[in-house]
């Protein structure tokens, strides 16, 4: 496409959207399917979110956001710090609501929900946990906020701090890749992703980037896909 080739030609001024997941939350939370359950960054997860901060510091942003839960706005807040803007919460950004399933550890769902969770396996995108969302419902609620962002910042750059299923989610869209494959992309605590959006393609110029030493690197239950 011609678009592509202007692009690539720095003819194009792309929308930077730096998309951060997270950092670690609470000790004694690591295990467990948090969802739209509001729980803090633990010590380690508040320094690998003061870690990405300092890789960002010289990076020009025009809007920071997170979603309306702590884990995310403390580690926005933390990036925001030295800058003159204010963190604004989307409530869209919500991490995918687990349900039934939330506050449970995968083998307390094996044990309690083992026909709900078959089913899921069978179809990734579009099983509705009950009382809770499918992956089809929370792209249906967070791409429409994303591309309302896009247009608000066309042409600039900006960073939102949400969870590793918003991520996925916004993730794949950007890489055309359908629902059922999400959890082929890791999404590690306060990792970092750096998606540009072009007119008529979206090109991922960074994917899950960690700069924060290795130790603070383990994964956690909700990062883990439910299969």
């Amino acid at each position: 496409m011609r678009l592509r080739a202007l692009a690539a030609e720095g003819l194009l001024t792309a929308t930077r959207l730096y998309l951060v997941r997270h950092g670690q939350v609470a000790d004694g939370h690591t295990d467990i399917y948090n969802g739209h359950n509001d729980v803090a960054l633990s010590a380690a997860g508040l320094r690998q979110c003061e870690a990405l901060a300092a890789h960002l510091r010289q990076t020009p942003l025009t809007g920071i956001y997170s979603s309306d839960l702590t884990r995310t706005r403390q580690g926005a807040d933390i990036i925001a710090q030295g800058r003159s803007l204010t963190v604004a919460e989307i409530p869209a950004f919500r991490e995918i609501n687990f349900g039934v399933w939330e506050g449970l550890s995968f083998r307390e769902i094996m044990e309690r929900y083992p026909e709900e969770l078959q089913q899921r396996f069978n179809d990734l995108a579009n099983f509705r946990i009950p009382g809770g969302e499918s992956l089809q419902d929370l792209h249906d609620r967070v791409m429409p906020k994303l591309a309302e962002l896009l247009q608000c910042h066309a042409g600039q750059a900006f960073l939102v701090v949400a969870h590793a299923g918003i991520n996925r989610v916004i993730l794949s869209q950007a890489m055309g890749l359908h629902l059922q494959y999400i959890f082929h992309l890791d999404q590690a605590y306060a990792g970092l992703n750096i998606i540009d959006y072009y007119p008529d393609l979206a090109v991922v110029r960074l994917l899950n980037g960690i700069f924060y030493p290795s130790p603070d690197k383990s994964g956690d239950q909700e990062n883990r896909p439910l299969h």
